[in-house]
């Protein structure tokens, strides 16, 4: 494979735009370079989820979504180019119904905490969401394929999922919302 990044410092951005995959120069403020700018927070976040202790499962689990969040950015910095796929989004689909399968019933909606990865989990769901909202975003101004939406869609109903997790395998339960707790 030939040198992607030869060179860092390229000045070409100066000017407040920034080259997609197709050579176009578009405004760094425009809503396709805030969607590759939360997706690629978004995988930050999960990279920052991964330096946790994890079983083997959820840590591979993520590491493969890292992998499709690339993808998913490289389909945002080339229009009418698809990368992402049905079999992702099912894979995440299997995964959300395989954990959640061992977890209790909720009636009560969750706080974010818990454990620490917990937690971590529950931020890159909220950076999830804001991705998934830039890319809808995105979608009605541009003609976009289905697939990344339903992706950032699942992939946040598996962070939830996960975070859950984690709060049971080291043996805490999900801290739940108590509603009207501090009225009185």
């Amino acid at each position: 494979m030939a040198n992607r990044l030869s060179k860092i410092v390229t000045r070409t951005g100066d000017d407040g735009t920034t080259g997609l995959s197709s050579g176009e120069r578009i405004g760094k403020n425009s809503v396709r370079v805030a969607a590759m700018g939360d997706v690629d927070e978004l995988n930050s976040a999960i990279g920052v989820l991964l330096c946790e202790q994890l079983p083997r499962n959820i840590r591979d689990a993520l590491t493969d979504i890292q992998h499709d969040l690339f993808d998913l950015g490289g389909e945002l910095s080339l229009p009418g180019h698809s990368l992402v796929s049905a079999a992702q989004v099912l894979r995440l689909e299997s995964l959300i119904e395989l954990l959640n399968g061992d977890l209790p019933s909720l009636r009560e909606f969750v706080l974010p905490g818990g454990t620490r990865a917990a937690a971590l989990a529950h931020v890159a769901r909220t950076v999830c969401r804001r991705a998934e909202r830039t890319l809808a975003t995105l979608a009605d101004e541009q003609s976009l394929p289905p697939l990344p939406l339903q992706y950032l869609n699942r992939l946040s109903d598996l962070l939830f999922v996960l975070a859950r997790v984690c709060n049971r395998v080291d043996g805490n339960g999900d801290v739940l919302w108590q509603q009207g707790r501090n009225r009185s």
